[in-house]
């Protein structure tokens, strides 16, 4: 089943944009399941900031393990994830963006602040 992996920045981008992350999936992708790793629970948590619903997050989301040649660093794992499952990943990271440019792989990023865009 297709997913959308979940970066640490992307979700702070929704949320901060007020945007209901399934309806906004739904209208951009065709489908609204997530799936996170636990290296972006933990950066979301560094950030102390209630406002995210982590909780929420996690309730939505299937957690999964990044491959383990894939290293430590986040932006790695979920490359490599991405790689691996043809998922596209929800992020505002400029250089992620660029990796998965040059791969051919899609992303979905938050644009105008206001709504979901597939790349």
């Amino acid at each position: 089943m297709k997913k959308v992996l979940v970066d640490a920045c992307g979700w702070v981008a929704v949320i901060e944009a007020g945007i209901n992350i399934d309806l906004a999936l739904l209208e951009c992708c065709g489908y609204k399941e997530l799936a996170i790793i636990p290296n972006v629970i933990s950066e979301l948590e560094s950030l102390n900031n209630p406002k995210l619903m982590i909780s929420m997050l996690e309730a939505k989301a299937e957690i999964v393990e990044a491959p383990d040649s894939s290293g430590k660093h986040t932006d790695d794992q979920l490359f490599a994830l991405a790689v691996e499952r043809s998922w596209p990943i929800l992020t505002v990271d400029t250089e992620l963006k660029r990796r998965m440019s040059k791969s051919n792989l899609n992303w979905i990023e938050v644009s105008g602040r206001s709504h979901l865009r597939m790349v």
